[in-house]
């Protein structure tokens, strides 16, 4: 620990402190876990991955990315498998990282990543408007937006559901003012404040809204069983841990990109990263609490507020932990419309409305394959829309790198001149033979394929098929020249 920083670090620390505490607290509630469990992630982001190498101010916790995904693991396999499934999340991190391929999670389409993450914002924010109303979510994402109608219908009807309505609407108010409030009152970060004023708010007024649930931090802990472990080869428990990893790995490693555009300390070291990530979800595994990511809220929070070095992110961890032993119960008075609300905000943060409409601009493509993910999460599910998100980037990749010129020259005598040129892949077959089929068969014809970079097997074979028909069609100067 650099001592020369020291005073920097500890600032910043608090800050982070105080950012961490109502997101850590937020995303465990809206993942159907208690609350506990969210601030032991934190604390284990700080202490443990914290004091890891990788990216020296990047701060790890629960994130919203992963809320979708841990309620559907916890929903469907039970909260004593939610261990087991993060711990083997870690244990894969250790082995890619140890293997090198955290820099390779730098390849993965960044439409797929935001059309993930805007996935993932969309079912956060239909979800927690449910919480938010004291109403039940359906389970699936389709369903949670198309009852979101009927569901404000309903609890305009009921007193309860109206008061936990305004208050996160009064909360969603305070988030995206607070921005605009003159620089010493934001020394307070946003997300601390209105939780803050909506408990009082509902304390104030005696709201009728549901409270944070407190079992105790050591209660809470559910170190993974045996029996939890036999269930690791169970089908779906395996789709679920690669799409832990698949998340948290890439946010953790794009949030690491955009933190090092914030500072000009020392740049991050990609598997070194993984590494840390993986080590801190194996530690989080065996104490039965939510995965973990870096998120890039808390990391920008920490890099804002002057921290220089990795003490000020153990330094939060440590805050953390005296407030989870000293200070549980207060956590039994925050409203929980309160923390849906932090969330809905998180949520849309997660939507990269403006950048969609720049990438609509210039690379149309890629916003395809932003909405398509997008669309996919919500409507089917996290994974397979994460899978059908990568498989259309392989195609779109595919479709370009196949990119291919014909130009035919006819002088009206002589043979026909036929050049083509670039990536000669079955993709762009049907174009080629359509052009050359269109010359007439009594016509000799010279193809030149010295312009060729790659020329595939489908594409040879069936140059050569033309060719012969193209010679046996026509009259004996009907000839055919393949010079390559």
């Amino acid at each position: 620990m650099n001592t020369a920083y020291f005073k920097q670090d500890f600032a910043a620390s608090v800050v982070v402190f105080l950012v961490a505490l109502p997101l850590c607290v937020g995303v465990a509630v809206a993942s159907g876990v208690p609350a506990e469990l969210g601030i032991v992630t934190g604390i284990v982001g700080g202490l443990v991955t914290g004091m890891l190498p990788g990216s020296s101010l990047q701060v790890s916790g629960p994130a919203a990315g992963l809320t979708v995904l841990v309620f559907e693991a916890v929903h469907e396999h039970g909260l004593p498998m939610l261990g087991v499934i993060v711990l083997a999340t870690g244990l894969l991190q250790l082995g890619m990282g140890a293997l090198r391929w955290g820099r390779w999670f730098r390849a993965i389409s960044v439409a797929v990543v935001e059309g993930m993450l805007a996935g993932i914002g969309l079912v956060l924010i239909a979800g927690q408007l449910y919480a938010m109303t004291q109403s039940t979510a359906p389970s699936s994402g389709i369903d949670k937006i198309a009852g979101l109608p009927r569901m404000f219908a309903d609890s305009l009807g009921s007193a309860p559901a109206v008061a936990s309505l305004l208050l996160g609407v009064g909360t969603i108010a305070v988030l995206v003012l607070w921005p605009k409030l003159p620089k010493r009152v934001r020394l307070v970060p946003g997300p601390l404040a209105a939780v803050a004023l909506a408990t009082v708010a509902s304390l104030a007024f005696a709201l009728p809204v549901t409270k944070v649930t407190v079992h105790g931090l050591v209660s809470a802990i559910q170190p993974p069983t045996p029996s939890g472990f036999a269930e690791v080869a169970d089908i779906g428990v395996v789709t679920t841990v690669l799409a832990f990893t698949l998340i948290a790995s890439a946010e953790s490693l794009f949030s690491a990109a955009a933190v090092d555009r914030l500072h000009d300390g020392p740049r991050t070291d990609y598997d070194k990263e993984l590494m840390a990530q993986g080590v801190g979800n194996t530690v989080c595994g065996l104490l039965g609490a939510l995965p973990m990511t870096a998120v890039i809220v808390r990391s920008a929070a920490n890099v804002q507020a002057g921290a220089r070095t990795r003490a000020s992110r153990i330094l939060h961890g440590a805050w953390l932990l005296l407030f989870a032993a000293l200070l549980p119960a207060a956590l039994g008075v925050i409203p929980i419309p309160a923390l849906a609300a932090v969330l809905i905000h998180s949520g849309f943060k997660l939507i990269p409305v403006k950048g969609l409409l720049a990438l609509w601009r210039g690379h149309r493509g890629e916003a395809v394959i932003l909405v398509v993910t997008a669309v996919s999460i919500v409507a089917i599910s996290m994974f397979e829309g994460v899978l059908i998100g990568l498989a259309l980037a392989v195609v779109k990749s595919a479709w370009e790198a196949s990119h291919i010129k014909l130009e035919i020259v006819d002088k009206g005598a002589g043979p026909v001149q036929a050049h083509l040129s670039g990536n000669a892949t079955f993709l762009r077959l049907p174009k080629i033979l359509d052009a050359l089929e269109a010359i007439p068969q009594d016509r000799p014809v010279e193809l030149d394929l010295s312009r060729v970079h790659h020329l595939d097997h489908a594409c040879r074979t069936a140059l050569e098929n033309w060719a012969e028909r193209h010679d046996a069609a026509g009259s004996s100067s009907a000839r055919v020249t393949m010079a390559v």
